[in-house]
């Protein structure tokens, strides 16, 4: 009886070793070096609010000096004068953040800012009237420009994150999450439904804009690598990124110009 009972608490024990290292495994999967063949192709950012909202990468003294769009190249050039590398030849790396000031690889070492393993920008945002901001997925008439990260991976958006920090405050995208907000301390994490399902609310709400006054907003875009989807699958695949925002008075309803 004695040697059963040796026998069954070896196969226990060697039962539990092979859990704990599938438990390793399945703990480290998540990360993955990225290969140098991908790129952000193509990075637009499209405010298509009327009359009453628009942005740029500099500060200015009136709302007419802002422009309603942004495209890829002309944040890629800001970022190599500010930074020293191009985003266009320097791939993005899995990195994970606890506090959006710094983030880590997967052993814990930290990213420098100017590396490119994370992308990270200014955005001036200034309006015409008193407005809450938020991102939409919804589109123009004509045109496929509601905010959404595609790729020809389809896993590669779930792993994308892009914060949107505005003082003490952060407003993080999270593609793979749908239609729900979730905070944590000074975060939301949120995603947005379809473009045709897209209702503004508080889901999506996320800062304050005081008429004529200008607001500078911290973009920060990164491949979140403790995603389960973050792994090598996504080696080698292209994507692009749209951003659209919108402004809405203080209870998520449209305001007249935008009715208009």
């Amino acid at each position: 009886m004695e040697q059963k009972e040796t026998k069954q608490r070896l196969y226990l024990s060697i039962l539990l070793f092979f859990v704990a290292l599938v438990s390793v495994s399945a703990a480290s999967v998540a990360w993955f070096t990225i290969a140098d063949f991908t790129r952000v192709h193509s990075m637009s950012m499209e405010i298509t609010t009327g009359i009453n909202l628009r942005f740029d990468l500099d500060a200015h003294d009136t709302f007419d000096e802002y422009v309603k769009t942004l495209k890829f190249t002309d944040i890629a050039e800001r970022v190599r004068r500010d930074k020293g590398y191009d985003m266009r030849t320097v791939p993005l790396e899995p990195v994970t953040t606890e506090d959006f000031e710094q983030f880590t690889f997967e052993h814990g070492d930290v990213v420098e800012n100017d590396s490119g393993a994370y992308q990270e920008f200014i955005l001036h945002f200034m309006a015409t009237e008193d407005m809450l901001v938020h991102l939409t997925s919804a589109d123009t008439d004509g045109a496929k420009d509601g905010t959404r990260v595609t790729s020809d991976n389809p896993a590669l958006p779930q792993a994308m994150r892009i914060a949107f920090t505005v003082g003490d405050m952060t407003y993080v995208y999270a593609p793979g999450m749908g239609d729900v907000a979730a905070e944590r301390e000074n975060a939301v994490w949120f995603g947005l439904p379809a473009s045709a399902d897209m209702v503004l609310n508080d889901n999506n709400a996320m800062f304050w804009l005081k008429k004529d006054e200008d607001k500078p907003v911290k973009v920060q875009i990164w491949l979140e690598g403790t995603d389960p989807v973050c792994t090598d699958e996504l080696r080698n695949a292209d994507y692009s990124i749209m951003l659209r925002f919108i402004g809405t008075d203080e209870n998520n309803n449209p305001l007249a110009s935008e009715r208009d």
